[in-house]
């Protein structure tokens, strides 16, 4: 049985408190962040599912598109973003003089220099990866949004390119509301995935 299933990702539009890395910090969107997202989501558009982080600058968006359109919203925790650990809640400048050179070295290597405290990349691409397949399960044949953060479409975007995980936060930029669009097929001769479009559409 061939079907296919397309999966629109977008990430959040601007939290309160404006770009910090907030990772399970949970803020919801501010003023022109509901903006960003109301411009990125015309209201002509139409799926069969909203699924979206449990995080509010996710699933408050979330939830108004989902009743809007009148179609079932779906809360999947293990896409939520990475936990960046003592890097929680801080800009890069107050990184920068907390940890020296640690954040330029995240960034040419994020596998190999995870923040005090955080989460490490193998297993987030692990946990995003299981609530992925989780996904594809449950809405197989479906057109569906998918509300996340930046480091989710990192993961994911990195699994069906190929790209290494040493490369996979600074290989593209995923700026707020940035929408790209996967597309799945199934047949009997296997599992094949492809990236259809990545639109950066705001710039941070």
């Amino acid at each position: 049985m061939n079907d296919t299933t397309f999966i629109d990702l977008i990430r959040h539009g601007e939290p309160q408190g404006g770009p910090m890395f907030r990772g399970s910090k949970d803020d919801p969107l501010s003023e022109l962040g509901w903006e960003q997202m109301k411009g990125a989501v015309p209201e002509d558009e139409t799926w069969d599912v909203v699924v979206t982080s449990p995080l509010r600058r996710c699933c408050e968006f979330a939830k108004q598109v989902a009743g809007e359109r009148r179609i079932p919203l779906v809360t999947e925790p293990q896409l939520q973003e990475v936990h960046f650990g003592d890097w929680e809640g801080l800009t890069a400048a107050q990184i920068e003089s907390a940890f020296g050179d640690h954040l330029q070295r995240f960034w040419a290597n994020p596998v190999a220099n995870t923040p005090g405290g955080g989460e490490a990349l193998p297993a987030f691409y692990d946990r995003v990866g299981a609530g992925w397949r989780q996904l594809l399960d449950d809405q197989r044949g479906k057109r569906v949004l998918l509300v996340c953060h930046g480091g989710v479409i990192r993961m994911l975007l990195a699994r069906v390119l190929g790209i290494p995980l040493e490369q996979s936060f600074s290989g593209f930029a995923v700026p707020y509301a940035c929408r790209s669009r996967i597309r799945v097929d199934r047949s009997e001769h296997g599992e094949f995935s492809a990236l259809l479009s990545h639109t950066p559409a705001v710039q941070d």
